[in-house]
C-alpha cells in the first residue's frame, strides 16, 4: 500500500520560510507526477505547485517567486521550499501523487502551514 508522509509543517512569522518534504513508497516514483495543494479553513483545497516526472514545474500565480518545488527521486522524496510566507498562506498542505503508469493518484496526511506574528 502507498503511503506519504509530510514533514515540516509549523508557525512561522510573515517574511519568514519554511520547506515541506513528502516522502513516498512507491516503487515507480521516478514516473510519477508530484504536486502540493493547500486548504485553507472554509476554503476549497487549491493547487500550490506541480512536477512532472520530467521535472518541468508550475506554479500557482500566489506563489510564483516564493515557493519552490523540488524532487529527489533517489530519496522518493516531493520538496517545497516556501520562502517570503503571508499569513494568507496559512493552510494544510497535502502532497499528491499521481502514478502515470496506473493512473492512481495518492495523497498525504496534510501538514498545518500557520503564518502569523
Amino acid at each position: 500500500q502507498v503511503q506519504l508522509v509530510e514533514s515540516g509543517g509549523g508557525l512561522v512569522q510573515p517574511g519568514g520560510s519554511l520547506r515541506l518534504s513528502c516522502a513516498a513508497s512507491i516503487s515507480t516514483f521516478t514516473i510519477c507526477d508530484l504536486a502540493w495543494y493547500r486548504q485553507a479553513p472554509g476554503k476549497e483545497r487549491d493547487l500550490v505547485a506541480t512536477i512532472t516526472r520530467g521535472g518541468n514545474t508550475n506554479y500557482a500565480n500566489s506563489v510564483k517567486d516564493r515557493f519552490t518545488i523540488s524532487r529527489d527521486n533517489a530519496k522518493k522524496t516531493v520538496n517545497l521550499q516556501m520562502n517570503n510566507l503571508k499569513p494568507e498562506d496559512t493552510a494544510v498542505y497535502y502532497c499528491n501523487v499521481k502514478s502515470v503508469a496506473t493512473g492512481r493518484v495518492y495523497w498525504g496526511q496534510g501538514t498545518q502551514v500557520t503564518v502569523s506574528s
